[in-house]
């Protein structure tokens, strides 16, 4: 179940002003909130942009709202990481994918 109305109420934006922002009518924003509906890829996308927040949480695939709060919840308790901490996991990540596709490459 997509959690679009949850996100949209926590902000604060009415169906309407959602249906306005990408171009859609209210009644197409009640669809995707009450299941009959899904947006598009690129529209998921987008809408996950706009909440930031994953497409894997947006679509309640998951309960960590960004992919930094995927890593940053195995803290073990010491409190919140810094700015630069944050930093550092989105580049050892990015280290991480570009030698899983080095290694993928060589096989």
């Amino acid at each position: 179940m997509l959690r679009i109305k949850q996100l949209r109420e926590e902000k604060g934006i009415s169906q309407k002003a959602l249906g306005q922002m990408f171009n859609v009518a209210q009644n197409t924003i009640s669809n995707w909130e009450n299941g009959t509906r899904e947006p598009d890829t690129a529209t998921l996308t987008r809408l996950a942009k706009l909440f930031n927040v994953s497409v894997d949480y947006l679509l309640g695939n998951t309960l960590v709202r960004t992919p930094v709060e995927t890593i940053a919840a195995h803290r073990d308790g010491e409190g919140d990481w810094t700015p630069e901490e944050l930093e550092d996991i989105e580049r050892f990540k990015e280290f991480v994918r570009m030698k899983r596709q080095s290694e993928q490459n060589n096989e």
